[in-house]
């Protein structure tokens, strides 16, 4: 193994009164050089797992870290929505897999400040069920979802067949250019007729994209080519490689439709 010095900083020799000198490094505490064996390692992307094993580890905790529960908020969606797990044991496929943080955020007195919640938040009713509207715009008034119980079970369920495609799209896959991707989501769906959240407003109307499609790139910056969703999000991580497909992670919120479709 080779041994390498590696120069964490330019340093410059300060000379004071013609007789002392002082190296900059040293002077605020830091070395000019460490010496260390380096070691190059490739992170193995295979998880070795389904993804619906990858989901369920890390949705409640695992032996390894109990308190691993980054996907808890995913899979409580998808208990509610009642959709089958199996969906995620099935071969071919792309999974788009939320962080509790694409679900909900709070800052430091506890308001939930970004997330699905945040992004499709509950419109208020009058006492006669009509919607209650802001007096200055004119527009509804709501609130931040506090669970996913606060939407109908049939919008939930549609909105997480959105985020399963068909056929598996890795980094290798994709370039800086969309690539349109089939969700499970049928073509034509929209929110539920009595959904309460401001979901059935968005996108003309029709709330889900109404094709079933997303796009996939790999966005072209110097942040090393992030994966990005439909135009607008970018996953926090990616390229998992499950048994039966492709898992992305994203830790924002992901619009059910996209922002640019073609003719």
């Amino acid at each position: 193994m080779k041994n390498i010095t590696i120069h964490k900083f330019k340093c410059v020799l300060l000379v004071i009164a013609g007789t002392l000198s002082l190296s900059a490094c040293s002077l605020v505490g830091l070395d000019a050089q460490d010496s260390y064996d380096y070691e190059k390692k490739i992170l193995d992307p295979h998880i070795n797992m389904t993804a619906r094993e990858f989901l369920e580890s890390r949705a409640n905790g695992n032996a390894a870290n109990p308190t691993d529960t980054v996907f808890r908020w995913m899979k409580k969606g998808l208990d509610y929505a009642g959709l089958d797990l199996n969906e995620y044991e099935k071969p071919g496929r792309t999974f788009l897999f939320l962080h509790n943080d694409a679900i909900m955020v709070r800052n430091a007195t506890n308001q939930i400040t970004g997330g699905f919640f945040f992004s499709f938040p509950i419109i208020r009713r009058n006492p006669d069920g009509s919607i209650m509207l802001d007096p200055n715009t004119n527009l509804p008034l709501t609130d931040p979802a506090k669970s996913w119980s606060d939407y109908k079970k049939e919008t939930v369920r549609k909105y997480f067949l959105y985020l399963i495609g068909e056929g598996e799209f890795n980094f290798e896959d994709l370039g800086s250019e969309n690539v349109t991707i089939k969700s499970l989501l049928p073509a034509n769906s929209q929110p539920d007729t009595d959904e309460k959240s401001t979901l059935k407003l968005v996108n003309g109307g029709k709330g889900f994209d109404q094709e079933g499609l997303f796009t996939l790139k790999i966005q072209n910056n110097s942040d090393l080519g992030p994966l990005m969703f439909n135009d607008a999000t970018v996953a926090r991580s990616a390229g998992y490689i499950a048994t039966n497909g492709i898992v992305h992670v994203f830790g924002a919120v992901l619009n059910p439709y996209r922002l640019i479709t073609t003719p």
